[in-house]
């Protein structure tokens, strides 16, 4: 027979009932220990949104590291983006009126158009455009027009509007048309994702096994959009033939409609009248946005 041990024996009471024993409690260091945990599982989410938000302010000297921070590409693109705001400034009349302050920097704008990432040469061609008086930037955002990075070229074309200048209309245009992507080599498809997926600048689209090597190489989109279609794992692919189509995204259809309405063309209309027509994908505000574009441009080419 065995023989319960003090500690775990249950206490009997003067009725004869057994009084259940407590149970054990955490100590102090278990209980720091958990709320310690808990509060860092709360904390890293923060921290981590805090350092990536590009809306966080920075102080001028924060801005200026942030600028030659070549290790870490998202710090050049949140000090553009606080170049943006200070840029971008209005009187209360509503008339540009940038911060002064902010043309200690505009020589780092100049040099970051040829950084090697193209997310920061696209920030940068859109923070150019929002001061026209700024040395150097009408000429520089010309140059940007033959970026390898369609959408480098588009937010240069978009910018040069702000000058008045048209230079870069096909380069706009091209922003309403879907973007087809090639394989850079012969292959089998091996992984893909979905038509219909919305997808960002640089999403992975597709992986391909190139014939005689193991290591697949990567296909990413060049805009961000929605898939339209795309290989499916399984199918053999060869260099130049068509792996993916994505159409635009919304937010870079309305603003090239916005720029073609000041300075489309009559030639223009075949790439602008789709996005007239009232179905799901398009909204409502980009349709409106196509019917008044396409009829400034009738206007116009009426008075010239």
């Amino acid at each position: 027979m065995s023989v319960q041990s003090e500690t775990s024996a249950p206490t009997p009471t003067p009725d004869g009932s057994v009084t259940p024993k407590p149970k054990r409690s955490m100590s102090r260091t278990q209980k720091i220990l958990f709320f310690a945990t808990g509060w860092l599982i709360v904390l890293m989410p923060f921290l981590f949104w805090w350092n990536t938000w590009f809306g966080r302010h920075l102080s001028d000297q924060q801005l200026t590291e942030y600028l030659h921070d070549a290790k870490k590409p998202r710090h050049i693109q949140h000090a553009l983006v606080q170049m943006g705001e200070r840029m971008g400034r209005q009187d209360k009349a509503g008339r540009p009126a940038p911060d002064p302050a902010a043309r200690q920097w505009y020589p780092d704008l100049i040099r970051l158009a040829s950084d090697p990432v193209d997310e920061v040469r696209n920030t940068d061609a859109w923070v150019m455009g929002l001061d026209t008086s700024g040395s150097g930037f009408h000429e520089m955002l010309l140059k940007m027009l033959s970026d390898p990075s369609p959408m480098v070229r588009g937010n240069a074309a978009l910018s040069l509007v702000r000058f008045g200048d048209a230079t870069g209309r096909p380069q706009i245009v091209a922003l309403l048309q879907p973007a087809q992507i090639s394989s850079p080599a012969d292959g089998r498809v091996v992984d893909s994702d979905r038509p219909g997926t919305a997808v960002h600048h640089g999403g992975l689209l597709a992986k391909i096994a190139p014939s005689g090597s193991s290591a697949p190489v990567e296909i990413r989109s060049p805009i961000p959009g929605r898939i339209r279609s795309v290989s499916q794992p399984g199918a053999n692919v060869t260099a130049g033939s068509e792996v993916a189509v994505v159409d635009p995204g919304t937010e870079q259809v309305w603003e090239a409609l916005r720029a073609l309405y000041l300075v489309g063309q009559i030639d223009d209309l075949a790439a602008i009248r789709p996005y007239e027509r009232d179905l799901p994908d398009i909204s409502n505000d980009v349709r409106l946005q196509a019917e008044a574009t396409e009829k400034a441009i009738h206007d116009r080419s009426a008075n010239e």
